[in-house]
Parts: C-alpha cells; sequence; structure tokens
C-alpha cells in the first residue's frame, strides 16, 4: 500500500462492542489528526453502542450477525464484501471479537489491537478483562497494547507495534484496562498513520518500519 502521504485512508472498522476506540479515530480525523475517511463501520450483533457511534457521526453502518452466520467462510465472505463497497484500503477491527477469514486480496490490510503484549496473553477467549485478570494473575510488572496485522488465526499475525504500561501492585482488572486503554488510544492511529504512510514492510513475522523519504 504506497497511499500518499497527504491523502486520507479509506478505512472500515469492525466493532463488536461499546465502540470506544472507534470514537477515538472519529474524533482524530475530525480535527486531522489521523488522516482517514471512514467509509463502513460493520458490527457483529445489533445492538451495539459503537452503531450508535456510526451513526452519531453520519457513517454508513452494517450489522452481520455472527450468531445468524455459523458458517465462518460465509459470514466473512459477507463482511469484505461490505468493505469491498466502502472502498475501504484497511480494515481496523475495534473490539472485534468474532474469527474471520481473511481473502488473499486483504492480506497486509487488516489490522487489529489486541489489549496485552503479543504473544503472551492472546488467543481465544483472551478479550476484555480475561486478558487483564491473566496478566495480575501471573505477577506481570508491565503490559501494554499490540497492534498487528490479522491472519486467521487470533491474535497471530505479524505485530506492528507495541505500547507499554507498569502494572502497579494495587491494581485491579478495571484500573489496568484503564491505564492500557490509555495507550491504545496512542497507539493504533500510529499504526494507521504508518500504513497511510506507505511506511509498514511486511517480512514473514516481522514488520519492518520504512523510514519517510
Amino acid at each position: 500500500m504506497n497511499n500518499s502521504v497527504g491523502q486520507p485512508l479509506s478505512i472500515a472498522v469492525l466493532v463488536s462492542g461499546s465502540g470506544r476506540t472507534l470514537q477515538n479515530f472519529i474524533d482524530l480525523a475530525a480535527t486531522n489528526q489521523l488522516p482517514v475517511k471512514i467509509t463502513a463501520v460493520i458490527a457483529s450483533r445489533p445492538g451495539l453502542g459503537g452503531l450508535q457511534r456510526a451513526a452519531d457521526a453520519v457513517i454508513p453502518n452494517f450489522i452481520v450477525d455472527r450468531r445468524q452466520n455459523p458458517d465462518l467462510e460465509l459470514f466473512s465472505r459477507q463482511i469484505f464484501q461490505l468493505c469491498d463497497d466502502s472502498g475501504a484500503e484497511l480494515v481496523c477491527l475495534a473490539g472485534w471479537l468474532s474469527l474471520l477469514q481473511i481473502p488473499l486480496r486483504y492480506s497486509g490490510r487488516v489490522m487489529n489491537i489486541h489489549p496485552a503484549l503479543l504473544p503472551s496473553f492472546g488467543g481465544k477467549g483472551m478479550y476484555g478483562h480475561h486478558v487483564h485478570e491473566a496478566v495480575l494473575a501471573h505477577g506481570c510488572k508491565v503490559s501494554g497494547c499490540t497492534v498487528h496485522f490479522v491472519d486467521n488465526e487470533y491474535d497471530a499475525g505479524p505485530i506492528i507495534l507495541q505500547n507499554t504500561c507498569p502494572v502497579l501492585d494495587d491494581d485491579t482488572p478495571d484500573t489496568l484496562a484503564d491505564r492500557v486503554f490509555q495507550q491504545e488510544l496512542l497507539a493504533y492511529p500510529q499504526a494507521i498513520r504508518l500504513f497511510q504512510q506507505g511506511r509498514l514492510h511486511i517480512d514473514g513475522r516481522r514488520v519492518q518500519t520504512v523510514p519517510l523519504p
């Protein structure tokens, strides 16, 4: 992807929850701090806060209910057809909880953020407070978030960047989650900016950040 530095990047955002990460994108784009145009928001079930945030921002929004689409291939095909229709250059998972089959045409064009330092505390069932509870249970002194490209396994794609934060002795899952989320608000937009600038090069399991010319 060699998007012009001055040209906004068209992105589709996939949500399964309240849409706080989506709102961060909306707010940053509105103040020209994130060079994107959100062309579609896709939710994995009805009634999600992320759908309301999209509607409030007058962003086209859609529901592909995972519960009504037990076939993973068909479910994924519907998702990426909507992404195609929206003209998305990049697909951003923002609290998205469903496994996807990534079409070849979207290889290296789907990102996710995970609330821990992968490859630790990732995989199926490791989302939300489950992650922070596990970090505390293991006595970790540092946590953080990981932005990575998405492949066909949970939390297994090449890592783009990671931000860290301390784990305090009196932390609860809630307080740790809040501190990690503050890093997510910084890390995900930074990864998108690097993609928009054409500076991310995938080399096997590694993502290299190419310097600006």
